[in-house]
């Protein structure tokens, strides 16, 4: 029979400060699906209001972990080695996460009544995704990764597809689906590997393991260590894992779209950072150049794709702020590339602080511009480029604050904040000794330019003498925007103009993460 003292150690006990943030955007999402039930259709928006307020629970149950790491689910014979930590990393990636659901949630209360979405569906999968999306960083275990990864993206698979009966909506929704269906298979294959090889799904061990492989086990552990960054390529949309973006992204909702561009984003870029830097550091000089090409094929590729989004032709503004985060994402992973080249802990933790702090900028900008696109679909539901021309002279503060989120993505001032994190980036490359790829994002900053421009100029022209008609099937709603709609536009912008005066604290708000 087993001793009272040996059973007592097989008991885990829970931190629940720890794991606050994502448990209670879980209550949230599992109290809005049930006071769904209950409320008379009248009613409906209050969920919004809940959902809101759980999310800004969820944000300040950061607070309190801001002192120091904490650690639970700990192996009972290794207390060092625990499946989640709320460190430094965990917590400014949280932050961003439910921050950015947050103004999703402002932006979408009025889309929901708007479109007639299914308020208790949509708010029970958008509160349930940013829990998986706050879980993920914290996790320290491949198994708790690829959990956290498929709760936060299994909802916004049904989230692209709620508008019932659109056509692009439903084809948006399976190919997003069918897309990282695949990536997943992919990734657990390349986690199978590495567990074979390594004997541990624990990030620490892995990275132990990793460095004495077994000779016959070596092609099965570059196997997986190459399958398992595919899965994570995947979900930061890096080229060639990124064809499902531009119609995922006009096929949702606007929010949604929104939701993807910054939460989705932070999701696969924490879960790269995470299996680079603490599980495959010793295959560091095999991931490093892989992830430096994929970054310049990235940011290229999306800056030549949204080039051809022309507002003379009636491109739509949400696609080209689609291929307009495909090319964000290839300045996201120069920093990631660059820690591998890092000769120490503090060159690697400044590296991965780098792609944080540059995260944080362009989740407020990217945020603030497609709230304002969601702003201009309530009267063009067509949501055109050339919608946009003249808004000037019809929606004077949402032009300005719209030109100065295209500024900010363009590096240009008074966006003084993406000016900086733009410098950031490429000092991080030049100090690891990737010139070339300072040089391609130079010239993919000048690419650029032309577009986010090209778009804030037409902002302040006159408006066309004729606005085309909305396609079939879509009807124009009233002028008057939704509060919680321009309370979105407001933060953002105000989140952007206080950075833009200290830029600096983005980045020591960021630095120090991970290690």
């Amino acid at each position: 029979m087993d001793s009272p003292a040996l059973a007592g150690s097989l008991v885990q006990s829970v931190d629940w400060l720890a794991i606050a943030p994502p448990t209670i955007a879980a209550v949230a999402a599992l109290v809005c699906l049930v006071a769904d039930l209950f409320l008379p259709e009248g009613r409906k928006p209050l969920l919004g209001w809940l959902a809101v307020g759980g999310l800004a629970l969820a944000a300040l149950s950061l607070l309190p972990l801001v002192n120091g790491d904490r650690s639970t689910f700990c192996l009972t014979s290794d207390a060092d080695v625990c499946s989640y930590t709320a460190d430094s990393f965990a917590l400014v990636i949280q932050f961003l996460v439910l921050g950015g659901a947050l103004l999703t949630a402002l932006l979408s209360i009025s889309n929901v009544a708007d479109l007639k979405l299914p308020a208790g569906e949509f708010w029970f999968l958008l509160l349930s995704s940013a829990s998986g999306a706050a879980l993920l960083p914290a996790s320290r275990d491949l198994a708790t990764l690829v959990i956290a990864l498929e709760v936060a993206s299994l909802p916004a698979f049904a989230l692209v597809g709620m508008r019932r009966g659109d056509r692009l909506s439903s084809e948006a929704a399976l190919k997003f689906f069918l897309s990282s269906v695949t990536a997943t298979a992919v990734m657990l294959l390349g986690v199978s590997f590495v567990y074979a090889a390594t004997g541990s799904l624990h990030l620490s061990r892995i990275a132990e393991g990793l460095t004495h492989v077994d000779p016959r086990l070596d092609t099965l552990a570059q196997a997986g260590v190459v399958l398992t960054l595919v899965g994570f390529a995947f979900k930061t949309a890096a080229v060639p894992f990124h064809f499902w973006v531009p119609d995922t992204y006009v096929g949702a909702p606007v929010p949604v779209a929104a939701y993807l561009s910054v939460v989705g984003k932070a999701v696969g870029f924490s879960g790269l950072i995470l299996v680079t830097v603490l599980a495959f550091p010793s295959y560091a000089e095999v991931w490093g150049p892989v992830v430096a090409v994929l970054a310049a094929l990235t940011m290229t590729a999306g800056n030549a794709a949204a080039l051809r989004q022309r507002p003379e032709r009636a491109f739509s503004a949400v696609r080209l702020l689609a291929w307009s985060s495909v090319a964000q994402a290839g300045y996201l992973l120069v920093p990631i590339a660059a820690a591998g080249y890092g000769d120490s802990a503090k060159e690697i933790s400044h590296s991965v602080g780098t792609t944080v702090a540059y995260a944080l900028m362009y989740a407020a900008v990217n945020l603030g511009a497609f709230a304002v696109a969601a702003l201009v679909a309530r009267t063009s539901p067509g949501n055109r480029l050339t919608d946009y021309r003249g808004l000037y002279a019809t929606r004077p503060a949402a032009a300005l604050a719209l030109g100065f989120f295209l500024l900010c993505l363009a590096g240009l001032p008074p966006g003084i904040i993406g000016l900086f994190a733009k410098v950031a980036v490429f000092s991080a490359a030049v100090d690891a000794g990737l010139g070339w790829l300072a040089v391609v994002m130079a010239v993919n900053v000048v690419i650029a330019l032309y577009y986010y421009l090209q778009w804030t100029a037409a902002l302040f022209r006159a408006p066309a003498a004729e606005t085309a008609a909305a396609p079939t099937g879509e009807a124009a709603l009233p002028r008057t925007a939704a509060a919680p709609l321009t309370a979105a536009i407001g933060l953002a912008a105000v989140l952007g103009i206080a950075l833009s005066g200290a830029p600096q604290l983005v980045l020591r708000f960021a630095s120090g993460t991970l290690l």
